[in-house]
């Protein structure tokens, strides 16, 4: 798929892109109790951008730069803005070149 396809509550989302920018980790409360963190990268491809909301190791994986795939992962509206994430049963992967 290609950025500008996604919109929210997506299932099973295929994309690639390139990390433009990758924000400083924070920590997060979870509503199952504990803490993780979190950061946001935007990733681009061609025809667009969308935020990508990195988890724990997730985001030692990848530096802004790199091109990545993104395999099973799901979009949701968060504050009016459309978010691709992981999730518990995606993948994430460094491609080379």
């Amino acid at each position: 798929m290609k950025i500008n396809e996604l919109t929210s509550d997506m299932r099973h989302v295929t994309v690639e892109g390139t990390i433009d920018k990758i924000s400083e980790p924070r920590t997060v409360n979870l509503r199952a109790g504990g803490s993780a963190l979190v950061a946001d990268a935007i990733i681009s491809d061609e025809t667009g951008s969308i935020k990508l909301s990195l988890w724990d190791d997730q985001i030692k994986m990848v530096k802004e730069g790199d091109r990545i795939s993104i395999d099973n992962g799901y979009t949701q509206a968060f504050r009016g803005e459309n978010s691709l994430n992981i999730g518990r049963y995606g993948k994430i992967a460094v491609l080379e070149g």
